[in-house]
């Protein structure tokens, strides 16, 4: 399914995040006008500079933690809101917890509540993710899974605020009959990633660019299932603007399983093909596993499948060469 937006109004909150910007690509591409929002605490202009003279493109530079009537256009009824405004990384997170748990739920409550006044009708997506699942008892995660979290770590004001950002969601749609839908998105990567953001994809990258040996935090045996942007964002869309969906809670991700081991010696292989590993050989040392890491993560997207005829089409080797060209020119 290909969604054809034209003449729709979309607004994109965390617009100049990595996943959000490309998440405004793909909407102007399938004819959308897009209002993308950001304020910058973790977003880059850098993501957005391609878009400026695209006159679907409008940016505001806001707080979304704000009422949304002190930054959006009165003038305009969104038919679609994608709700991406966050930290996501744990070291950014972690860096502005208070900011980080009220833009997932303070800010998707004042949201839903705008849309309740100007359009009922529009769809609107919450961007939550894997960690709701915490470090799982079942493998892989189905959307039936209630997770295991602990909810007052150094991890929980990420956790659970789009844990609480759910529930407000479910509140918006089962009470006020609000069109709401959630995405749980598990790792992804892809160019537009901040290189300093201490997730393990750019961190193994900025250490193989630099010909340091790559830290492996615990024993390396942990698994992660990595999703590439296009394959995300192409789900994204489906997901935020299909019909006949109020109410769904979908995974999107990658199935591939990758210890965190193989992870490093995948990405140290494909940077050596493209000439761009700085350390003759493989190197890798040891640190301590931080707090609440959890140990496996692998989705079940068969929700995905049926719903919205989706799958991921490139692999983690695919997606690494652009990824890693992207890194070699921004370091």
């Amino acid at each position: 399914m290909q969604a054809d937006l034209t003449h729709q109004n979309v607004l994109v909150t965390g617009a100049a995040g990595f996943i959000g910007s490309h998440l405004c690509d793909a909407l102007l591409a399938a004819g959308a006008t897009v209002y993308g929002v950001d304020n910058f605490l973790t977003g880059r202009p850098d993501n957005l500079v391609h878009l400026n003279d695209n006159h679907h493109f409008n940016f505001i530079k806001a707080d979304v933690i704000q009422s949304p009537d002190s930054y959006l256009p009165g003038s305009v009824k969104f038919d679609h809101v994608f709700h991406l405004a966050s930290p996501a990384s744990p070291p950014r997170y972690q860096a502005h917890p208070v900011e980080t748990y009220l833009v997932n739920s303070l800010a998707t409550h004042q949201l839903l509540q705008y849309l309740l006044v100007t359009n009922p009708e529009a769809t609107f997506l919450f961007a939550s993710t894997s960690e709701v699942y915490g470090d799982p008892l079942e493998h892989p995660q189905r959307e039936t899974y209630w997770g295991n979290v602990n909810p007052n770590g150094p991890r929980s004001c990420y956790d659970e605020a789009k844990r609480l950002g759910e529930s407000i969601c479910g509140v918006h749609q089962r009470d006020f009959e609000l069109d709401v839908r959630i995405v749980r998105i598990f790792n992804t990567f892809g160019p537009r990633m901040d290189m300093d953001d201490g997730r393990v994809i750019p961190d193994f990258a900025k250490q193989i660019l630099v010909g340091r040996p790559l830290k492996i935090f615990g024993n390396g045996f942990q698994t992660r299932s990595y999703c590439f942007v296009s394959d995300l964002v192409a789900g994204l869309v489906l997901l935020g603007t299909q019909p006949n969906l109020a109410g769904a809670t979908v995974n999107l991700g990658n199935p591939g399983e990758y210890t965190v081991t193989l992870t490093a010696e995948t990405m140290f292989a494909i940077a050596q093909q493209l000439g761009l590993a700085k350390q003759p050989q493989f190197e890798v040392s040891y640190h301590p596993l931080p707090i609440d890491d959890p140990s496996r993560r692998r989705p079940d997207i068969s929700k995905a499948k049926q719903l919205l005829e989706w799958q991921p089409l490139i692999s983690f080797e695919e997606g690494l060469k652009p990824t890693l060209e992207f890194f070699a020119q921004s370091s």
